[in-house]
């Protein structure tokens, strides 16, 4: 069990492959971030294509990873091919556990979490953070969990020790309530995407 908290940033950014029809696309949409002031990101790839997805992480550790904590969204074998920083998983992926003797004690680990009772089991692993949500409504998923709302999000920050990243449609017209609602990071997708220096921009602006 992890037993100190990670230094979080209030805005996660995740650079979902399926919004870029090429490596580039990414590039410039990370390098737009960075120069906004993101300092963690989390690359998601749902196509299932490990040789793109490792194209695509090596690029950005080549160009990024020394500016920009890279977490590489459910695989721990391409986390550590890329010598990403962390890896983030979900309820369906390896357990915490496992992930863990994967990627050893120094990389960050995050877990998804979309209730009490799956909140309560990751707070007891050796996880670095816990993920929560859908807070909103979101099109980044096919089939969502339930939304959680801004009481889940309540709920959640009393039910765990371990930072916490609310994420699921949050725009930045919702950012800072859900940060007000006990979250310590809200992870963005879809808001980003629209001319990205100035969005974070803005979102940093908002969560100060």
């Amino acid at each position: 069990m992890s037993t100190s908290r990670i230094p979080l940033p209030q805005l996660y950014a995740i650079a979902d492959a399926a919004s870029f029809s090429r490596t580039k696309g990414i590039l410039q949409f990370v390098e737009a971030l960075a120069g906004a002031g993101c300092s963690l990101l989390q690359y998601r790839n749902k196509s299932g294509n490990a040789r793109v997805m490792l194209e695509h992480a090596r690029a950005l550790k080549t160009q990024f990873g020394s500016a920009i904590r890279l977490i590489m969204n459910d695989r721990a074998d391409l986390c550590l091919a890329a010598d990403f920083d962390g890896v983030h998983v979900g309820q369906d992926d390896l357990s915490p556990e496992s992930v863990r003797k994967i990627i050893g004690p120094d990389r960050w680990l995050g877990v998804s979490t979309h209730n009490p009772e799956q909140l309560r089991e990751v707070d007891l692993t050796s996880a670095d953070y816990v993920a929560i949500g859908p807070v909103f409504g979101t099109t980044s998923k096919d089939n969502p969990d339930p939304v959680v709302g801004l009481d889940g999000v309540r709920k959640a920050q009393m039910l765990t020790h371990k930072p916490l990243v609310a994420i699921g449609g949050i725009t930045r017209a919702s950012a800072r309530s859900v940060i007000e609602a006990g979250a310590d990071s809200v992870a963005v997708i879809s808001d980003l995407l629209t001319d990205p220096q100035n969005s974070a921009e803005e979102f940093f602006r908002i969560l100060r």
